[in-house]
This record gives C-alpha cells, sequence and structure tokens, in this order.
C-alpha cells in the first residue's frame, strides 16, 4: 500500500493494555512508557480506552486522561485512535469529542451494548458518534455486546457516512467478502489476533491488535506477509504465533497479553476487579506457549 493511501486507520493499531499500580490506581506513567515503546518498534498506531484497556472499569476523567497519555507519548505520525465504547450515544459522542479535542485522528466505537439493540438505535448511535467530526471505525464485537454489525447493517452505517472501517470481531470470516461486496470502500480491519492470515486475504487494510505488545516484530512480520499475500512467508509463522494469538479471542485475554508483556520484560500488571488472576491452570497454558516463541527467539 502507497503511503498516499493510508489512512489513520490503516496498519497495526494496538489495543493497548492499561497499566496499574499497587492500589489499583492507573500508572499514567508506565502507560506513557509503553505507548513510547510501541511507537519505537515501528508499530503505526494505539487505541487505547478499548476492551483490551478495561475501559468498562475506568471513570471518565480516567479515561480522558489515558487518551492524553497516549497522544503526549506519540511521535509525529504514531496514531492514536481511541475506543469510545458505552451503553448510552450520548456517552460515546462525549468521549469522541474528548478525543477529538485532544488531537486523536480517529475513534473506534461499539455500538450500544446496554441492551440487544435495534438497527434504528444503532444507526443513531453511529450518527451521534460520527457527529464528532472524527472518522468512526465500528467495532463488531457480538460476543461481548449482544448487537451484531452485520454486513448490511455495516453498508448502511458506511452509506450515511457514519463509519470509515470495521473491526470485524466476530470470528466468521466469510462475512469479510460479503462486507466487501456491500460496501467496497468500507475498510476492513482485522479484530482477533487468530484470524490474521484469514481476514488479510479478505482484504484487510489494519490490524486492531494485542500482542504486537508482546511481540511486536513478528506481528508486524506477519501482518505485513499476510496484507502482500504473501503466504509462503506468512503461513509458517501464523502457525507458529497462533498458540498465544487464540488468546485474544478467548475470556482471559486481557490476563493473558499482561502475561505475556511481563514475560519479555514490560510491564504489564494486573487487573482491575472484577477480572481476576489467571487460575494456575491456564496461566501454565499460557505461560508454556509464550515461554515456546521467546526461547524460539521470537520478538
Amino acid at each position: 500500500m502507497a503511503d498516499t493511501d493510508r489512512k489513520p486507520w490503516h496498519g497495526i493499531l494496538v489495543a493497548t493494555s492499561l497499566q496499574f499500580d499497587r492500589e489499583g490506581e492507573v500508572d499514567f506513567g508506565a502507560y506513557r512508557e509503553n505507548v513510547a515503546w510501541l511507537a519505537e518498534q515501528g508499530l503505526d498506531g494505539v487505541a487505547p480506552n478499548g476492551s483490551l484497556g478495561e475501559y468498562q472499569s475506568l471513570s471518565w476523567e480516567e479515561r480522558d486522561e489515558v487518551v492524553k497519555t497516549a497522544i503526549e507519548a506519540a511521535p509525529d505520525g504514531f496514531v492514536v485512535m481511541p475506543g469510545v465504547g458505552a451503553y448510552s450515544g450520548r456517552e460515546s459522542k462525549r468521549h469522541a469529542e474528548v478525543a477529538r479535542d485532544l488531537g486523536a485522528q480517529a475513534v473506534m466505537g461499539l455500538p450500544p451494548n446496554a441492551y440487544r439493540a435495534d438497527e434504528r438505535s444503532v444507526l443513531e448511535h453511529f450518527e451521534l458518534v460520527a457527529g464528532a467530526g472524527l472518522p468512526v471505525t465500528a467495532y463488531n464485537n457480538p460476543i461481548d455486546t449482544k448487537v451484531d454489525l452485520t454486513p448490511p447493517l455495516l453498508a448502511k452505517l458506511h452509506a450515511e457516512g457514519f463509519i470509515v472501517g470495521v473491526k470485524e470481531f466476530s470470528g466468521d470470516v466469510r462475512r469479510c467478502y460479503e462486507i466487501s461486496e456491500l460496501a467496497p470502500d468500507l475498510d476492513l480491519m482485522i479484530g482477533t489476533d487468530d484470524t490474521v492470515l484469514e481476514v488479510a486475504l479478505a482484504g484487510a487494510k489494519g490490524w486492531v491488535s494485542g500482542y504486537p505488545q508482546v511481540f511486536p516484530k513478528a506481528c508486524i512480520e506477519l501482518f505485513r506477509a499476510s496484507v502482500a499475500r504473501d503466504v509462503e512467508t506468512a503461513l509458517p509463522l501464523y502457525r507458529q504465533l497462533h498458540p498465544v494469538l487464540r488468546w485474544d479471542s478467548k475470556t482471559e485475554f486481557v490476563q493473558a497479553i499482561k502475561l505475556g508483556q511481563d514475560m519479555i520484560g514490560r510491564n504489564g500488571g494486573g487487573c482491575r476487579p472484577p477480572r481476576q488472576p489467571l487460575t494456575a491452570e491456564t496461566e501454565k497454558v499460557v505461560r508454556t506457549a509464550t515461554q515456546n516463541l521467546i526461547d524460539a527467539g521470537i520478538d
């Protein structure tokens, strides 16, 4: 992809974890250092205040400060695309306006998730978010939100000018082709780390991803080979990484990725309640898969 064709929501945008101190307060210094480190690794940007950033457990003031910290730590050309998920459209619009005023280049929006919203509600919700004036990448996560942004609904949202892309987290790669048929100009974003190759081959322009915080160089190589349809390069690396990438789609994804950060000498740390530490059995599985990659020289 030529640089002139690249939009802020293209490339690898890291869904950043958030660091807490021993009292459970946000460690903004540690988060700032993490964002700067990700930029140094050659990644394209960050998506703070997403599910991996435990946005549900943060106050509005904390969410604002997370975005401010990310933007201050970002060098020129490094994108900050905050998540603006919230129970109401007014809340999401408010978060989008703050992101705009702080200098973010785009936002990522979940559908309304206080209840199983119908199509009219979804359209109004994204109209409110788009009203802040920043490009909006929709985040389709029907597993957690119980609202499915189906290909026809995404096409309507795009036709109305409410969204420019979609982070597709349903896990159903087949719908990626339907999205491209119904909305050819809607940019497809890889949403699950364990479908990188499949969604890239379907035409993805970007990857909103958690595991580049653990293996940045390998994830960059995998993404670039996948979107270039260089299967000969991508497939062996994809198979090698898959034992950890699949944890991005599991309930314990936050804890698993934070454990990986700790294991490579970065600051992952604990989570805010109600998230609990990994059980001993689960931790053993994640730790073994991660250590195998570290021992193999993957970084």
